[in-house]
């Protein structure tokens, strides 16, 4: 079932995020800034999240928003699965429900940016899977050598 974000969540969400191996300590303070966010301005447009529960247990979520500034395109700002959980079809669950937000919401754009460094080769692969395409890239943005990759689907309406 995947279903809005509650503020008792906020705890299952914050350790799931803490045993991702691949989240740097900024990424996950990042995360979990979102998270109290999203909690704080509930019913506004910048940041909504979705956990996806198995068995009373949260497995994962997604963080989509309205991108400033344009009428249909989104940002998912994060997409994230328990680390014992992964391989199970909850990511394609999640990035399948952030699709249909982007639709329920006129939207006609879906964006999601990731790194271009060796440990975020999953990610990547991810979306290339669910049919997204590269639509920009940032040489040296995070660091030398660490590009921004921006991929993108075209959400029909």
């Amino acid at each position: 079932m995947i279903r809005k974000l509650q503020a008792e969540d906020r705890t299952q969400l914050i350790n799931i995020i803490n045993e991702i191996k691949i989240f740097s300590t900024e990424e996950k303070n990042i995360a979990v800034e979102l998270i109290d966010e999203a909690l704080l301005y509930q019913g506004e447009d910048n940041y909504n999240i979705f956990v996806i529960v198995d068995n009373e247990k949260i497995v994962g979520y997604h963080c989509i928003g309205k991108r400033s500034l344009t009428d249909g395109v989104y940002d998912l700002y994060w997409i994230v699965v328990k680390e014992s959980e992964q391989g199970k079809q909850i990511g394609t669950k999640l990035l399948n429900h952030a699709e249909e937000f982007v639709r329920m919401n006129n939207g006609r754009w879906l964006l999601a940016e990731t790194s271009s460094i060796e440990s975020y080769d999953k990610t990547r692969n991810f979306y290339f899977r669910n049919n997204y395409s590269v639509v920009a890239q940032i040489n040296d943005f995070y660091q030398l050598g660490n590009n921004l990759i921006v991929f993108g689907k075209y959400i029909k309406i």
